[in-house]
């Protein structure tokens, strides 16, 4: 059809000396095969041609009948003004017909059209022009209207429905020739046995055409991201912590950490439980490798040369800072629970991890730098910024003398290496840092300070019952994965950078990311 076509556009240019357009000549042909004929004829500069989109406004059955026989309210006053004496309102629907008594009642009394005398209807004008109907048949006739509030209004009442119309113009170009030669693409076998070779016209190779697009995979913006980040942890000399616990016990995720449990954070509207178990073991040694041994058993990692650490006791150590104080400190002054401690949640941070770490660490005691990148979970309302599930980024550093000054200078170089230069941090409360700051950065693109982070240094009831020495501070500091990702790229809704509402184009046409650059 593609072929046949090209001839009848040639035909039809050829009388003309003017351009032409698809619609007017050929108002019949469907746009795919239009739009191969032309595209066969551009190539070889046959003929040159222009895309004009626009919408159009298509009339609906019932706008139709309007169009035809008037507007519902035409016909109300029409019924009114017969009956000279009135109408009574339970004759109207069977002399207009039930839709426009029910329409064109209310609308006729907003123009003041009729009115309403006891039970009857009166007319309560002369003569009426009746809008919709002349709106309506200028629509009909140019498919379109002058007045864009017009086309609004008629598609709120549904009575048009808005078209794409795709048009060609088309005029002669620099090789115009009344006559299609078929060019072949291929040198084959028969030509060359032939002679035919000699004689047909050879399509020429086009060397600017693109190449077919390659299907290829393509990292989220979020790995771009934590990419990023994870090179700068290292180039800082940080050690990757294990992340891949995503279920941890109450103990590891909050009361190792000096969280009462009585404290908000611990309720169901904020966390998510396992049910099933319903709780775990005490904590005690992970054994370092799987594989089991020739006799069957499994190693520990006291048997694999690990320092043998005490659980039971760091246990004990941890309910008597909660329940009377200890090291110094006077404690919460509650009755600790340890069915409370031994619940299994969906970890609300990956501190619960430092936590451990640092827990390691107490039994050959160095300095040390530690930093996680991976998902946690809050039972949180989602909406443009929330999620239930987000990531976290962590880094710890432990070492000796570390004073408040030192982690506000460290911060500074740490997000610098971000792009964000201008800081300031404010006073905040954790339950397992003090003292706490929350951290805030000046945002060039929102022209305003937003929170990009929380940090403090670790409190005593926290790292002495580890067995960490007194000399010892901890710097511990966090911030979502998502918000410098939203930025970057400009999301406004989270929805749209993780679950189910994410744009695969996107993820595959995002750019790299560099953070230290704008």
């Amino acid at each position: 059809m593609a072929v046949d076509l090209t001839s009848q556009v040639l035909e039809v240019l050829s009388r003309t000396e003017g351009p032409i357009t698809s619609n007017n000549a050929f108002p019949t042909v469907d746009f795919t095969t239009m739009k191969s004929a032309l595209d066969r004829l551009r190539s070889r500069e046959i003929i040159r041609c222009i895309q004009m989109d626009r919408e159009e406004a298509i009339l609906t059955p019932e706008a139709e009948g309007i169009a035809a026989e008037g507007s519902h309210e035409a016909k109300v006053f029409e019924a009114v003004r017969q009956a000279v004496e009135g109408l009574k309102i339970a004759d109207l629907p069977a002399i207009v017909g039930k839709e426009s008594a029910k329409v064109g009642q209310g609308k006729a009394f907003k123009e003041g059209w009729i009115k309403k005398d006891g039970a009857l209807l009166k007319a309560a004008a002369d003569s009426i022009t009746d809008a919709s109907r002349e709106q309506l048949q200028t629509i009909q006739q140019t498919r379109t209207h002058p007045d864009p509030k017009v086309l609004a209004d008629l598609r709120k009442r549904k009575l048009i429905t808005m078209q794409k119309v795709i048009n060609f113009q088309i005029e002669k170009g620099p090789k115009f020739a009344k006559d299609f030669v078929k060019e072949e693409t291929d040198l084959t076998a028969d030509m060359l046995a032939t002679g035919a070779w000699k004689t047909v016209k050879l399509k020429p190779y086009n060397f600017k055409a693109m190449g077919a697009p390659t299907m290829s995979g393509a990292l989220h913006p979020l790995n771009k991201v934590r990419h990023e980040f994870r090179q700068i942890f290292f180039e800082m000399g940080f050690e990757e912590m294990p992340t891949n616990r995503y279920v941890e016990t109450g103990f590891w995720n909050f009361d190792a950490l000096f969280v009462p449990q009585q404290h908000p954070a611990r309720d169901l509207q904020d966390t998510f439980y396992i049910s099933d178990p319903p709780r775990a073991d005490k904590p005690r040694a992970d054994p370092l490798k799987t594989e089991k041994l020739a006799n069957g058993s499994i190693p520990t990692p006291e048997a694999q040369g690990a320092p043998k650490q005490d659980y039971d006791s760091y246990w004990s150590d941890v309910k008597e800072v909660h329940e009377n104080g200890k090291y110094g400190s006077i404690g919460y002054r509650y009755p600790f629970k340890d069915d409370e401690s031994l619940k299994l949640v969906l970890r609300t941070h990956t501190t619960a991890v430092s936590t451990y770490m640092l827990y390691k660490l107490a039994a050959e005691p160095r300095p040390a730098r530690y930093f996680s990148i991976d998902r946690v979970f809050r039972n949180e309302t989602v909406d443009a910024t929330h999620l239930a599930e987000f990531h976290q980024v962590e880094g710890v550093i432990a070492d000796f003398g570390l004073t408040l000054g030192g982690l506000i200078g460290f911060m500074e170089v740490f997000f610098g290496k971000m792009g964000i230069h201008k800081l300031r941090f404010k006073p905040a409360y954790n339950p397992y840092t003090e003292p706490s700051m929350e951290i805030f950065g000046f945002h060039e693109g929102l022209d305003k300070w937003v929170e990009i982070g929380n940090s403090g240094m670790f409190r005593p009831e926290m790292l002495e019952p580890m067995g960490l020495p007194k000399d010892m501070r901890v710097y511990g500091w966090g911030l979502s994965l998502e918000r410098p990702t939203m930025i970057k790229y400009g999301v406004k809704n989270i929805r749209e950078l993780l679950g189910h509402k994410v744009d695969l184009n996107f993820v595959e046409s995002n750019p790299a990311v560099r953070l230290e650059k704008d």
